[in-house]
């Protein structure tokens, strides 16, 4: 890495959380003192307070949505990988197909969401269905991308070796592909968890097996606005983690071989 460019690793952690701290403190004196009722903007701790004494619920139905985002996300990446395997073996399936699958993602997700709850009859599959929509655009665009940016010198190379078309694919586009999936999955990973949340809203399935969705919706109606601030919280964190996870997963693939990741752990 550029030593003009470099920056130490502690910082990088160090730099985002007190500029987080900064603001969730100034958040705090300006609830304080222009005294801002809760129903309007709640105050970091009176979110807190809410945060503990319904965490509970709010665990529960974390535990939900995630598992619809997580499901969806599975899905998206199986689809989504074995599509652009398939537009990669032909310039016309690929021209062919893919404008479908921009006017999939152009599609805002509120729209057909009712349809799709309507049309399939258990609710969470239907919820999986919406995220998985939302989410596998990012896969199948980036992949392909990817498997058709091997280095054309090298694909030369394996015509000159008579390679099949499954060793280049295997040996060649695959690996070459491997950054642009795992950028695509960073994607997919916060679309998943929007998309999950959206159908939930559309959805406004309730009960048990409400996700947070619901409970956003509910505090809403209520005004109970310190749960509505802590249901998002929620989201925003388990959204961060996902990204996080996704990260990590790409450098523990590329790290050892992969310029794109050879320098992230200095």
């Amino acid at each position: 890495m550029n030593e003009t460019t470099a920056v130490p690793r502690p910082l990088r952690i160090v730099a985002p959380v007190l500029l987080a701290l900064a603001v969730i403190a100034l958040w705090q004196i300006l609830t304080d003192v222009y005294a801002v009722p809760s129903y309007l903007v709640p105050s970091p701790a009176r979110v807190l307070e809410t945060l503990v004494a319904d965490r509970e619920l709010l665990l529960r139905s974390l535990t939900v949505t995630l598992g619809i985002a997580l499901v969806a996300l599975l899905l998206a990446t199986v689809f989504g990988t074995l599509t652009a395997l398939v537009f990669v073996q032909s310039r016309w399936i690929e021209m062919s197909l893919f404008p479908y699958a921009v006017m999939l993602q152009v599609t805002p997700i509120v729209a057909i969401a009712p349809l799709i709850i309507i049309w399939v009859k258990n609710t969470w599959i239907a919820l999986i269905l919406c995220a998985v929509v939302v989410a596998i655009f990012p896969i199948i665009s980036n992949t392909t991308l990817g498997l058709r940016s091997a280095d054309p010198g090298l694909l030369n190379l394996f015509r000159l070796c008579r390679a099949t078309r499954w060793q280049v694919l295997t040996r060649l586009r695959i690996p070459s592909a491997l950054p642009y999936f795992f950028g695509g999955l960073r994607i997919a990973s916060g679309l998943a968890l929007i998309g999950a949340v959206v159908a939930e809203f559309v959805a406004g399935t309730g009960g048990s097996g409400a996700g947070l969705a619901y409970q956003i919706l509910l505090a809403g109606f209520q005004l109970n606005i310190p749960r509505l601030f802590a249901a998002l919280l929620l989201i925003t964190a388990t959204g961060v983690a996902l990204f996080g996870v996704t990260i990590w997963v790409s450098r523990l693939a590329l790290a050892r071989w992969h310029e794109s990741e050879l320098g992230a752990a200095d």
